[in-house]
């Protein structure tokens, strides 16, 4: 394997990572807003 061979397996990675990261994070703000909405909703009832 030389250099760039691996230097394009990391960028992959990498971009892989990231992705993953931000759907967990938008997932996890779906959740609380869903959250607060669902609280909301019960104490106005």
């Amino acid at each position: 394997m030389n250099m760039e061979n691996v230097l394009n397996a990391l960028d992959i990675m990498w971009k892989g990572m990231g992705g993953i990261f931000i759907t967990i994070l938008i997932i996890m703000i779906c959740v609380l807003i869903m959250g607060k909405l669902g609280s909301k909703g019960k104490k106005d009832n």
